[in-house]
């Protein structure tokens, strides 16, 4: 009877949104909450591409071209890490806490960030706020948003929090105390958030973790942070209030940790495998293991390497591309088509094998309008990345593989490169930008921001078959 209950008052809210949310007449300007959030997003890359084209976020002190700061500036605020100038030989320390603020702002979201705000100003939080939110988290209802707001704030700054002071007690015997202790918390925020953005600059240009690559501490510590930041907000709220009582777990949460835990021990078992005589050949089996799992776990929206992807076989690189392809889970800092739709879409293949009527997964039924979003995003992702790719290879004469690893890296914010962004043309570094903003907003919610709401049509055409497979 509760949970009857629960979901009548749920209808109902959703009902009396609607109605609020709907445009009043007289009206002229009417943004959607998709739309609201591209705007954000679009104000964020913006200021960030101005304070970045200032001289003082150059070390030679003069301006960046537009177009270079207009890249970093997406690739920080969508969580990318596909860069065109050294983090740390291009930028002052005013240019990096930029990106770095921008790398904040862009995982955690301008609604979250606006939410908690509000919170500890003691301003009542509006129907149209709480409706962001949800649009904002991907949270499975409007009931509790508020809540979660908090929780994803104090968890944000608890793991980033940790990981800084970890890290930092590698950095700081390195760099000295100053020195260290900021390189723990950037690289910390940079983690957590899934960007990929690094300070290593200084061991060589475009260098990342790649010193580190047998080094216990910043694997485990980066890992665990990557892992955490990309498994989603929604999972985390359930993870707090269950605890270990899996029973009362919700499918999302089920789904996804079987999943995260595929994917990250398969893919690291098929990079032990394929670079064995390769990258591996010659480190000891410590370093081997954890520069598989790093691979495997950066591959999935985070960014940074410990190897050489460039080196990489080309069976790395092509489990490489479909662990990017897939990346992180809804609600979360990650990128990718998400881990739910990847499920979704081969648990409808298995029913339809078996001549199943419905999608069953843990003892639940999914239902129709998730397989067919589902299919709509992976659809659309595949579309931009390899339309994109096309083009890209139009206008430059790069190596087909190096051009789709570069697409699916940005459509899928990962930031992982064999090398080439730097020698992107100008239309080019365009192109990524965009695959940059529609990989962090969602390719499907990108599509959804140009409309406003639903077409009902009052007259359906007539049905007729055609043959399928």
């Amino acid at each position: 009877m509760n949970d009857r209950k629960k979901q009548q008052n749920g209808f109902k809210i959703t009902v009396f949104l609607k109605k609020r949310l709907r445009p009043r007449a007289g009206r002229k300007f009417y943004l959607s909450q998709t739309q609201y959030i591209a705007f954000s997003f679009l104000v964020l890359i913006a200021a960030g591409t101005f304070l970045l084209m200032l001289p003082c976020s150059s070390r030679d002190g003069v301006s960046v071209n537009f177009l270079d700061a207009l890249f970093t500036s997406t690739s920080a605020s969508c969580v990318t890490g596909l860069v065109v100038r050294d983090t740390w030989t291009q930028w002052t320390l005013f240019g990096q806490l930029v990106i770095l603020a921008l790398i904040q702002i862009g995982g955690l979201g301008f609604v979250t960030i606006g939410v908690f705000i509000s919170i500890l100003l003691r301003q009542r939080i509006g129907l149209r706020q709480r409706s962001l939110m949800q649009e904002s988290s991907s949270a499975l209802r409007i009931s509790g948003v508020v809540r979660l707001a908090k929780k994803i704030i104090k968890g944000t700054i608890f793991f980033e929090g940790a990981g800084a002071l970890l890290l930092a007690a590698r950095f700081i015997p390195q760099y000295g105390f100053w020195r260290g202790l900021y390189y723990g918390v950037f690289h910390s925020i940079s983690a957590f958030c899934n960007a990929g953005f690094d300070l290593m600059g200084h061991q060589g240009p475009y260098n990342s973790l790649v010193p580190y690559y047998d080094d216990w501490l910043v694997n485990l510590v980066v890992i665990s942070l990557i892992v955490i930041g990309g498994i989603g907000f929604i999972v985390w709220d359930d993870l707090s209030r269950n605890k270990l009582h899996v029973r009362k777990y919700l499918l999302q949460t089920k789904i996804v940790l079987v999943t995260t835990a595929v994917l990250i021990f398969g893919g690291a078992a098929l990079f032990l495998l394929l670079e064995r005589n390769n990258l591996f050949a010659d480190m000891s089996v410590g370093g081997k293991i954890w520069s598989a799992l790093f691979s495997s776990v950066t591959a999935r929206t985070a960014g940074f390497n410990t190897v050489d992807s460039a080196a990489m076989t080309d069976g790395s690189k092509l489990v490489m591309l479909i662990l990017m392809f897939i990346g992180g889970s809804p609600g979360s800092t990650a990128g990718g088509v998400k881990t739910t739709s990847v499920i979704v879409l081969l648990l409808y293949v298995r029913a339809s094998v078996s001549r199943t009527y419905s999608v069953n997964v843990f003892d639940r039924r999914l239902e129709e309008s998730a397989v067919e979003r589902a299919a709509a995003v992976t659809t659309i992702n595949a579309a931009l990345a390899l339309g994109t790719a096309i083009l890209i290879l139009l206008i430059q004469p790069f190596a087909m593989g190096d051009i789709l690893f570069e697409t699916f890296s940005a459509i899928s914010t990962v930031g992982i490169s064999t090398g080439i962004t730097r020698d992107l043309l100008p239309l080019s570094r365009v192109l990524i930008i965009f695959l940059m903003y529609c990989g962090r907003l969602g390719s499907m919610s990108f599509a959804l921001a140009f409309t406003q709401q639903k077409r009902v049509v009052p007259v359906q055409n007539p049905v007729e078959k055609i043959n399928i497979g």
